[in-house]
């Protein structure tokens, strides 16, 4: 498989599979544009992969920050997860939460990962079952990822990256929030963007709760983003759909993707990084 992406049929024939992982990666935030979330039920035989409580830098004031590498392999190996496990994750409402999920996994190393295309809701109108219970796992697994940094980029590696012609900075916020029309969710956090970065939202991706077709993806980004930039990187509200962007580039074929971990929440209440004036 050479897709980031596998459709709910493969997941359903490779359940019985031992080696294939399902991961619940759903949060309890709600994702703007995010279809309904349905925190009752899960697929059958899933673990439950908590990246705002668990699977986060714990010390961190910032919403799911990546741990350390020692942090996620404890939890990891906790889980049950091997280094040869084929692992799927998705989330309660579509493609939302699991991108960023799947991007943690590939800053890990970890190459056998996968997103469930459309997560649990294309899953239930498939007519696939559905339990009301994770797995327990039996035993601890045999994890052990290497941290691989430039998957995940902070503060001062983006600003040092506004003048750079050779790189571009893509915010995955709504153009409202964007061009400071509407307020920040989060409380203390100014409004605008970072100098230099264009908007392109991560919503303008979506058909309701999966991607849209390759084609028509392959067209926006060729649209919006210059192929000849030695880098890309992805900013949003604070680190989860700028994942989504950032897979997307990577199945149109774009390289060298990094995502903004702190991302706006950051950085717009950080009174000391530049804020580009907002256009009106």
């Amino acid at each position: 498989m050479t897709s980031p992406l596998v459709c709910t049929k493969w997941l359903y024939d490779n359940l019985d599979n031992p080696d294939v992982v399902v991961l619940d990666s759903s949060i309890d935030f709600q994702i703007p544009a995010e279809t309904e979330k349905d925190k009752t039920n899960v697929i059958p035989g899933s673990l439950r992969f908590d990246y705002d409580t668990v699977f986060c830098d714990v010390e961190s004031s910032l919403p799911h920050m990546m741990p350390s590498e020692q942090r996620f392999n404890e939890q990891a190996q906790a889980l049950g997860l091997d280094n040869d496990s084929i692992i799927v994750v998705y989330d309660n409402s579509g493609t939302f939460a699991s991108p960023r999920a799947y991007w943690m996994f590939k800053a890990m190393g970890h190459e056998k990962v996968f997103i469930l295309d459309g997560g649990l809701t294309e899953w239930k109108r498939a007519g696939y079952p559905v339990v009301q219970h994770y797995r327990n796992m039996a035993k601890s697994g045999n994890f052990t990822g290497r941290l691989i940094p430039h998957y995940f980029v902070d503060a001062d590696t983006v600003e040092n990256e506004i003048n750079n012609s050779s790189s571009q900075t893509v915010d995955a916020r709504g153009l409202a929030r964007f061009k400071a029309q509407t307020p920040e969710p989060r409380e203390g956090v100014r409004s605008g963007h970072i100098p230099n970065s264009l908007c392109l939202p991560f919503a303008t991706l979506m058909d309701s709760h999966k991607l849209k077709p390759q084609s028509e993806l392959q067209a926006i980004l060729e649209t919006a983003l210059e192929r000849d930039k030695a880098h890309y990187l992805f900013s949003c509200g604070s680190g989860v759909t700028a994942c989504i962007v950032a897979v997307v580039a990577e199945i149109c074929g774009y390289k060298n993707l990094s995502v903004y971990d702190g991302s706006w929440t950051e950085w717009g209440q950080d009174h000391h990084r530049p804020i580009a004036t907002p256009t009106k």
